[in-house]
């Protein structure tokens, strides 16, 4: 299948960025493919494993990981999982855990395989491809977090700060919040110039944004009842052009 852009691109064109809103999101989605098997895709955030190298560094959160290579199809993307490898920044983007190779539990075959993730990495390669057109193929990493807030302890989704992360383009999905509050998206021009900030509330609320053009982070979550559980779960893709190794130091476009 082989859609049309949809409008909201347009923003990630002009601006460099933009917050989908959640049913525009899923419809997109449901046009890629099926979302069928959504209920156990949101249920293995559950089982995600620790963290342990930011439990290095005295913080938490839950993750797994996977790669795949998207191209070009008859029919859309096709997606062609690799085998599990470690997830690499350099200090020049991650200055808490740059220049390390982070080995994470992978995702779960039955996610990685299920339909919901399959129509969200066709999702991507629709959109990205319709903004690099020349990209033959995409290097695609997929991040499970959860991010979990505690009595006296607000949880951090990025604990690096405002940050790129040395790919080409990357989505951030809500999948599920429970019982927590903040949690917001900022967005920083390559001169540190704050031009958007949002919140992903809801199911399906998505963030695009093209790493080389601007900085992005999220603020702490805090639990709204302490007594409670409380985590904040999403799904990042980044992709990177397959035919360019990674660098240093990407340069603005």
């Amino acid at each position: 299948m082989s859609l049309s852009p949809p409008p909201f691109l347009d923003a990630v064109r002009d601006r460099g960025f933009c917050f989908v809103e959640a049913d525009v999101m899923r419809a997109w989605l449901e046009d890629e493919g099926s979302l069928g098997d959504w209920g156990p895709f949101v249920d293995s955030w559950n089982r995600l494993e620790p963290d342990r190298y930011l439990a290095q560094l005295g913080k938490q959160r839950r993750r797994r990981h996977a790669v795949f290579r998207l191209e070009h199809g008859v029919e859309g993307a096709r997606v062609q999982p690799c085998p599990h490898q470690p997830h690499y920044q350099s200090l020049a983007y991650n200055t808490l855990q740059g220049d390390i190779e982070r080995w994470f539990e992978p995702i779960e075959a039955s996610v990685a395989q299920g339909e919901s993730l399959k129509a969200i990495l066709r999702h991507c390669h629709a959109l990205f491809a319709s903004l690099a057109p020349g990209v033959a193929a995409w290097h695609a990493e997929v991040h499970q977090f959860r991010i979990e807030a505690q009595a006296d302890v607000p949880g951090q989704p990025t604990p690096e700060g405002m940050h790129r992360d040395g790919v080409d383009y990357v989505l951030v999905l809500m999948v599920d919040r429970e019982n927590v509050a903040r949690g917001t998206t900022r967005i920083h021009d390559m001169q540190g110039r704050e031009v958007g900030a949002f919140t992903l509330a809801r199911a399906f609320d998505a963030a695009l944004v093209d790493d080389a053009r601007v900085f992005h982070g999220v603020t702490p979550v805090e639990a709204l009842d302490p007594a409670l559980p409380s985590h904040r779960d999403v799904l990042v893709v980044t992709l990177r052009d397959a035919d360019r190794t990674p660098d240093p130091g990407l340069q603005p476009r």
